[in-house]
């Protein structure tokens, strides 16, 4: 028998149009301000989110991932916004395998997109 290792790789998609849009109306740090209170506020959705694919009733799931998508929107990761919608197509199909695999993926990407914001510095604010 041969095992094989899936390591999935992507790349998620960041939209610096946002957060050019904040620093033009906020200033550099008012546009801080608002991207890290979102990563912050992603971070903890992310983990509730979690919680509820573990023991939450899937409706309650589903509106979670529905209030993370404009928050993601906001400071331009529109993968993780993507993927969350993902979760939430397969929810509503009622499978749960493909609702597990997405989850997997929203955790990658979200994992990605938060780091990938948060070190960038053509992305900075």
């Amino acid at each position: 028998m041969t095992v094989i290792f899936l390591a999935p790789n992507e790349r998620p998609r960041v939209d610096a149009e946002p957060l050019e849009m904040l620093r033009s109306d906020l200033g550099p740090f008012g546009a801080e301000d608002i991207v890290c209170r979102a990563m912050e506020d992603i971070s903890q959705r992310l983990f509730h989110i979690q919680r509820l694919a573990i023991d939450g009733p899937p409706e309650d799931l589903h509106k979670a991932l529905r209030a993370l998508c404009p928050v993601a929107e906001q400071i331009g990761l529109k993968s993780m916004a993507q993927v969350s919608r993902d979760v939430m197509l397969c929810i509503e199909d009622a499978d749960p395998v493909a609702v597990a695999a997405t989850l997997s993926r929203l955790t990658r990407i979200a994992e990605q997109s938060l780091v990938r914001l948060w070190n960038s510095p053509e992305l900075s604010v």
